[in-house]
């Protein structure tokens, strides 16, 4: 048989799935995308519950504000010097690096957690957005593990239908909506503590004033973070907050699920950038709405914990406050529960996308009556972590250690066993490992998945070379580098081919859009500002705090217009310089109309 044309490989590499294939260089991007990338997602309308979760567990000021620092640390550490450097190098997605390293069969049984996982964090996504929207329609709050109230269902379920829309339909636009959240999420969390900072004062000292950062200390440590939990007994230290924080999302990292994104890296720099998401999203906004949801729970003359996201969200941020609980929801609800039905595709490979995708709507839809996951979604995230962590295990293990031990890279593919036995015993071997040790409480439970990462590697390190793993696979290795050899070919061609990727509008116009959305931001900025510091009485306060809450709204709509505008403008541009000007992308600039 002759041997096949470049114009043959070509084809057949044009055929396949782009999931399949590495992300060629001409489609990297910079640090700068990855951190508005991580503020729209992981400044979420559950930061909310989070931050509650810290008062009601009975976490000390000092405790949150060194524990918090501490463990988004070791996080924003863990997605530059685990997940990024294996994206990097691999370029490929971790579901279909892991089909390379432990086949189909692993991979499946893989997926169908994933599938469970992501769509319980849709769902409890949903639920939030639905408190929000509860109140317009006098619902009462739903502080219960089960609904009880049949509006609040109704509502729950046609949120579901539309994440679920959305999803099958029209994600890509939401993707790009999503992406321009970011800021505003990080600006409405930080206003909403700084507007409602007064009322808990005045309720602690009788003023509405702070004379410096020791009066907010003292204020905090005697209304929000008090150290003392719900039940009144000693809450938790400084190790479990941090364990909390840096757990908050291990199946991210140390589970390398955030390899979807970061194989679009262009240098490593880019795992640094996850620091908008954690120190924003997981110590900021937690500390803010901690401190929203005290002052809440002053206003009503309640208890925080019979308070849901939809009353802190009105009491210090007015009608923006329902628009912050519904878009930070949704954004996030629908990157899930597209991630879960491309999980549970590749589960039921015979069924399309959209069929998947619908019925693990459904249950998604279900899941989002009960309040029970939402509430509880802190420790919910930490099993998903010690349940997932051992797979990264696993691909850090083949991806690293192999080649420095001598091990063969991918010699299961090679060899052309039917299961990769190694595979699923050391992840069976690692969850019963952190089951024991979670009946044992031989740590704290947000530890867990330390001790659970560390057995995977070591299990499939040496179950592996047992299994052929230490053997030499000279044709498979010539046979990867031939494909790597095409792909890399297939790649230039491509680049050519599709000229400028993303341009920046330096056009008047389009730097005047950016101007105004910004100054929006500010302008709120600003308000919140003088209600916090410039209110020397109750009345005063008052007063401002119902002008913030106009500004709120009127910035909200003043940069969600102009925002979305410039993205627009952007995308023309960038299409019109496509036709304009093909040939390799580079960093250019729109033209000047």
């Amino acid at each position: 048989m002759a041997n096949p044309t470049s114009e043959d490989l070509r084809a057949t590499l044009a055929a396949m799935d782009p999931e399949q294939l590495p992300v060629p260089k001409h489609r990297l991007k910079t640090s700068g995308h990855f951190a508005g990338l991580y503020a729209a997602e992981h400044v979420a309308a559950t930061e909310f519950v989070f931050g509650a979760t810290f008062v009601a567990l009975g976490a000390g000021i000092w405790d949150i504000l060194v524990g918090l620092l501490i463990g988004n640390t070791l996080a924003i550490l863990s997605f530059w010097l685990i997940t990024t450097p294996i994206a990097m190098q691999a370029r490929l997605s971790l579901y279909t690096y892991l089909h390379k390293i432990a086949g189909d069969s692993f991979s499946r049984v893989y997926n169908g957690a994933n599938a469970v996982i992501f769509a319980v964090i849709a769902a409890a996504m949903i639920t939030v957005s639905a408190t929000a929207v509860r109140r317009i329609f006098n619902i009462p709050a739903q502080v219960d593990p089960y609904p009880n109230h049949i509006g609040f269902v109704i509502i729950a379920v046609l949120f579901s239908l539309v994440a679920v829309l959305v999803a099958v339909f029209g994600f890509n636009a939401l993707a790009e909506f999503a992406g321009i959240c970011g800021p505003w999420l990080m600006v409405m969390f930080t206003v909403g503590g700084m507007v409602l900072l007064p009322a808990l004062t005045e309720s602690i000292t009788g003023y509405t004033t702070l004379n410096g950062f020791s009066d907010f200390v003292d204020v905090a440590s005697a209304s929000v973070f008090t150290g003392i939990n719900a039940e009144g007994q000693p809450g938790i230290g400084m190790l479990e907050v941090a364990g909390f924080a840096w757990a908050a999302n291990t199946f991210a990292h140390f589970g390398l699920i955030d390899m979807a994104l970061l194989r679009y890296a262009k240098n490593q720099s880019a795992g640094l950038a996850t620091s908008t998401g954690m120190m924003f999203g997981h110590y900021v906004a937690w500390i803010s709405a901690g401190l929203m949801g005290a002052a809440t729970a002053v206003i009503l003359q309640t208890s925080i914990v019979s308070l849901d996201p939809g009353d802190v969200a009105w009491y210090a941020l007015g009608i923006a406050g329902f628009v912050t609980v519904i878009v930070a929801g949704w954004t996030t609800a629908n990157s899930n529960l597209y991630r879960a039905g491309l999980a549970a595709q590749a589960v039921f490979p015979q069924f399309s996308r959209v069929k998947v995708t619908l019925v693990t709507g459904i249950g998604v839809a279900v899941a989002s009556c009960f309040p029970f996951i939402y509430i509880n979604l802190l420790p919910l995230l930490t099993y998903a972590g010690v349940i997932l962590v051992p797979v990264g295990g696993i691909v850090l293990a083949e991806h690293h250690l192999f080649p420095r031990l001598g091990l063969t890279r991918f010699w299961y593919r090679y060899k052309g066993d039917k299961h990769n036995v190694p595979a699923l015993l050391s992840w069976a071997i690692s969850l019963l490992a952190a089951v024991g040790m979670i009946l044992l409480d031989f740590m704290p439970y947000f530890y867990i998945f330390l001790p659970t990462w560390l057995i995977s590697i070591m299990a499939y390190t040496w179950l592996a070379k047992r299994f052929g793993a230490g053997e030499s696979y000279p044709e498979g290795e010539a046979r990867e580098q031939e494909f790597q050899a095409q792909v890399a070919e297939y790649h230039e061609s491509l680049a050519e081919e599709e000229g400028v990727e993303s341009i920046k509008d330096t056009t008047l116009l389009g730097r005047g859009i950016k101007v105004v959305y910004i100054a929006a931001l500010v302008v709120c900025l600003v308000q919140a500002w003088r209600t916090l510091f410039d209110s020397p009485d109750l009345y005063t306060y008052l007063v401002n705090r119902e002008t913030f809450y106009t500004v709120a709204l009127c910035s909200t709509i003043v940069y969600f217009v102009f925002a979305y505008w410039g993205l627009q403008r952007t995308k023309r541009l960038t299409a019109r310089l496509k036709e304009e000007r093909p040939g390799p992308p580079k960093d250019t600039t729109a033209p000047r109309l």
